[in-house]
């Protein structure tokens, strides 16, 4: 089978991205958020954890602390004990305490529009600055790689990267900008929904036609 140049692999995303947007027209983030804060803390405590989870514990979270300060003054423990149904609480802990109070410090408490402030703040990778740029503020900086991306990025043969940075900047390059936010919903809520880790459901796939992968991932 001859190998795909990068202009074929271009127009095959073309219409991958037509497919999944057909598929799933309401993708969004599923974090559960009112503003830039709480999805900057909700993806924070989102490493390791489904999203479920965390939006049954920020539930309540986000009642107890509704700004930068409430977090920055909180008492260590306690808001361990607050997140303690995750994992890795202690750390998340932490984390936002150290976050929140560089948000105090540098920022007025509000959250950073830009990938360098963002970065800068505890806890804060370039996924999770991807994640609130995209979200929060519709800005498009890079492509969220979560598992589900560098998943179904590497069986529909987008990359051969297994490096969550390197996998991004080869979606970056097939992408269009103005969908990189959206393509990572896309490849999230199809690999939720249809294309899972153990079992893929390709008989019924969406996308099945322009998948290598199809039908030869082993349950």
């Amino acid at each position: 089978m001859p190998r795909e140049t990068q202009a074929a692999k271009a127009v095959r995303v073309e219409n991958i991205i037509a497919a999944l947007q057909l598929a799933y027209p309401n993708a969004h983030c599923e974090l559960d958020h009112s503003n830039p804060l709480e999805l900057l803390i909700a993806t924070i405590l989102s490493a390791q954890c489904t999203d479920k989870q965390v939006n049954i514990v920020t539930a309540q979270l986000f009642k107890k602390y509704r700004t930068a300060a409430d977090y920055a003054n909180a008492n260590q423990a306690e808001l361990q004990r607050d997140i303690q149904r995750l994992g890795f609480f202690r750390n998340k802990a932490k984390s936002i305490k150290a976050c929140c109070q560089k948000l105090l410090e540098y920022h007025g408490g509000q959250v950073p529009r830009t990938m360098e402030e963002l970065t800068q703040l505890g806890g804060v990778g370039r996924k999770t600055a991807n994640v609130v740029l995209g979200n929060a503020f519709g800005i498009n900086v890079g492509v969220v790689v979560d598992t589900h991306v560098a998943r179904l990025s590497a069986r529909l043969g987008l990359t051969t990267h297994e490096i969550p940075e390197k996998i991004e900047q080869a979606l970056m390059k097939l992408v269009p900008q103005a969908q990189w936010t959206l393509f990572s919903h896309w490849l999230i809520w199809h690999g939720r929904r249809r294309c899972f880790a153990r079992k893929p459901d390709c008989a019924n796939c969406e996308i099945q036609g322009l998948c290598p992968s199809a039908g030869r991932v082993k349950p």
